[in-house]
């Protein structure tokens, strides 16, 4: 009796043991596979398996997946809006039918030609599987640009481009647009979006892409870039004809606030001088002023000397000018050029029988150039 209750005792201690080693081992395959698994991730994909086998056995066709399973590309927005397409839209009476349809025309629906931005144009639809190839099951829209626009206007055009399509359900659009401009060309008149939706949501009214039987809508928003308009700035020295003369006879008779030359031209631009005899501003009444003003209103940057001429010898009296236009003359000029005490001075030469003379040397100025593309 002995020897059986120990061979009993054996086989549970055995047992135990075993026991022992096989939870270590789960305990260590768990461990290990834990960052690999995730059974709500398995759960999820499961269900999404079993959907698309659902949908085999419904409709015998492939299984999908639905556009929230698919990542749009970061130049690619999806959004949502009810305002309807600018440009052109196609409303199918049956996407079945024109699916089958168009099986002899490459697998497309190819628009009537319409008019936007100025160009012509036309709106491709592939709503057949893996057409064009690569598109896998989804819908794809393209538009084409007509060439003879790119020929008759200019060689290319950039325009934004969106896709749309209805959503009966909600009485939405559903979008798909590229964030940057497309260019078009003679050597790549389309563009498009290869996976716009999933030709599943057109083959059950219950997604609302297909209505009153069978009925959808595609639309696409074509807004063209204008050409633009730019400016071409420069600084320019070395100036042509830069000196010019203004002579004032009669000089002390004259009673008006303040007097201007004619036109005169200087390095390629128009100017004339402009004079306060009895002064302006803070030197009125004491000092005689002078500017430069653009003929045509232009401002800029200018570099000039101003004079007041020395009649009897050489001490004429300068100022140099250097800057952007003097907000309250649109000019560049000096409030106190001369004394008026000096200019009355018969001694000093300024004033000769009446008469005064004036001159100026444009040394440099800044320049801008409007260009059109």
């Amino acid at each position: 009796m002995f020897t059986e209750e120990k061979k009993k005792n054996t086989n549970y201690g055995s047992i135990l043991v075993y026991c022992f080693f096989c939870l270590v081992l789960v305990v260590g395959v768990v461990r290990f596979a834990k960052p690999y698994y995730n059974l709500q991730n398995l759960m999820e994909t499961e269900a999404v398996m079993e959907e698309g086998l659902l949908d085999v056995d419904k409709s015998g066709m492939l299984p999908f997946i639905f556009r929230n399973h698919h990542k749009l590309s970061t130049t690619v927005r999806e959004e949502t809006r009810t305002r309807p397409p600018l440009s052109y839209f196609v409303k199918f009476e049956s996407f079945a039918t024109m699916s089958n349809l168009v099986k002899g025309n490459g697998d497309k629906y190819e628009s009537r030609p319409f008019s936007a931005g100025g160009y012509n144009w036309t709106f491709l639809i592939y709503p057949n599987v893996d057409k064009p190839v690569g598109s896998g099951g989804y819908v794809s829209l393209y538009v084409k640009i007509d060439n003879s626009s790119l020929i008759t206007t200019q060689n290319e055009v950039y325009a934004w481009i969106k896709f749309l399509t209805y959503k009966s359900t909600t009485d939405t659009y559903h979008e798909l647009h590229a964030t940057e401009a497309q260019r078009f060309h003679l050597f790549k008149q389309q563009y498009g979006m290869l996976t716009f939706l999933e030709i599943g949501y057109y083959q059950n009214p219950v997604h609302g892409f297909i209505f009153n039987g069978e009925q959808c809508v595609f639309g696409v928003d074509i807004v063209v870039s204008k050409p633009s308009a730019w400016e071409d700035a420069s600084y320019e020295q070395n100036i042509r004809d830069p000196v010019h003369d203004w002579t004032i006879t009669d000089f002390s008779i004259h009673d008006h606030v303040s007097y201007t030359s004619d036109t005169f031209s200087s390095g390629g631009r128009n100017w004339v001088l402009k004079v306060y005899p009895n002064g302006v501003g803070s030197a009125t009444g004491s000092s005689l002023s002078l500017y430069l003003l653009s003929a045509s209103n232009e401002n800029g940057y200018v570099k000039a000397k101003l004079r007041v001429i020395d009649q009897k010898g050489s001490n004429n009296v300068e100022k140099q000018v250097e800057g952007w236009p003097n907000a309250q003359e649109n000019g560049w000029g000096v409030d106190s050029l001369i004394p008026l005490a000096d200019l009355e001075d018969p001694d000093k030469g300024y004033l000769v029988n009446n008469i005064i003379k004036f001159e100026v040397e444009i040394l440099a100025f800044s320049r801008t150039k409007s260009i059109s593309n």
